[in-house]
């Protein structure tokens, strides 16, 4: 068992600026990696639109730099994964892990959330070369490309018009006869030359060439059931996300999607625990807007501990079962 001052669930970009901002706070944070360093950004295939890097940088290579940065002050990383937390009788909190148990004085919940895949074949094969679920992040790479977008929500829908700032042509592909999206948005969307559509249709997979990069797909008509193999150079999959926050049910409030609830200070309903990024973020999801709840995350909980250092102490000195 291990008595921490600040343990952080989740290693990508929110979970790196908050082990960053408390480590030079001098807190020593540790961090559980979870399956992936990283997490959605170390999938990314090429990043362009995070400040400071004008020629781009490779996800992997980002969240490599964030985490030497902060070791650099004294972060500690452990490539463990969470099983159980237990927040129901305040600080210490206990966060249990396959090879550990971690007593915190407060807890950093940065786990993310991750796209809704189809499960087809070719999917996970094609993420970063050809498959992508978000334009912001990669549709500069696909500049005079005709690509497929899969979904029909108000995401797929402004995600397709936006594409189009780049893309040839975006062909929006969805298994109904009409979108769910607001009904703006959709007269934006049939206004633009750029895109059309694919009715009453799935994906059923994702075709590749020999060198691995996403060149077509194979699409049917789920009412007349045909089957065709269509060109495509790239597939954007809009059809929702899911956060990462089973583990934390009856601990924390959540809406109704899962997202933690956090106030303007990423406090959650339980006070000395914190949430950043895209476990509390169903809006934004970009590595920028993490780092930046991330970071504002660690500050609260700096404040929090300082203004109940006397308590916490307190608690440290009282005996335990077994002293």
């Amino acid at each position: 068992m291990r008595k921490e001052r600040v343990v952080i669930i989740g290693s990508g970009p929110a979970g790196m600026a908050a082990a960053l901002y408390t480590a030079r706070a001098q807190l020593a944070p540790t961090v559980i990696i979870g399956n992936q360093l990283g997490g959605q950004a170390a999938i990314t295939h090429e990043i362009d639109n995070y400040p400071g890097f004008p020629e781009g940088i490779s996800g992997p290579e980002l969240m490599e730099r964030m985490k030497a940065q902060a070791e650099r002050f004294g972060a500690k990383f452990e490539w463990d994964m969470v099983t159980e937390v237990d927040f129901t009788h305040g600080t210490p909190f206990t966060v249990r892990t396959y090879n550990e148990t971690y007593l915190a004085d407060s807890v950093i919940v940065t786990i993310g959330a991750d796209p809704r895949k189809l499960g087809i074949p070719g999917e996970l094969e094609g993420i970063g070369r050809g498959v992508s679920y978000c334009g912001t992040c990669d549709g500069f790479f696909f500049r005079g490309k005709n690509i497929f977008v899969v979904g029909g929500g108000d995401s797929a829908v402004s995600e397709a018009i936006f594409l189009t700032r780049f893309a040839n042509h975006v062909t929006l592909i969805h298994r109904r006869d009409t979108l769910r999206a607001g009904v703006a948005l959709q007269k934006r969307f049939f206004e633009n030359e750029k895109i059309s559509v694919i009715w009453d249709s799935v994906l059923e997979e994702i075709l590749r060439d020999e060198s691995g990069t996403v060149n077509a797909a194979r699409v049917k008509n789920l009412k007349t059931g045909e089957v065709q193999i269509m060109p495509t150079e790239g597939v954007f999959i809009f059809i929702g996300h899911d956060p990462n926050s089973p583990i934390f049910a009856r601990q924390l409030a959540m809406n109704e999607a899962g997202y933690v609830i956090t106030d303007e200070r990423y406090r959650t309903s339980v006070e000395g625990v914190f949430a950043a990024g895209e476990i509390q973020d169903e809006i934004w999801r970009q590595v920028a807007t993490s780092v930046g709840q991330g970071t504002g995350a660690a500050m609260s909980a700096i404040h929090w501990l300082e203004e109940n250092e006397e308590r916490l102490q307190s608690l440290d000195a009282e005996p335990t079962a077994g002293d």
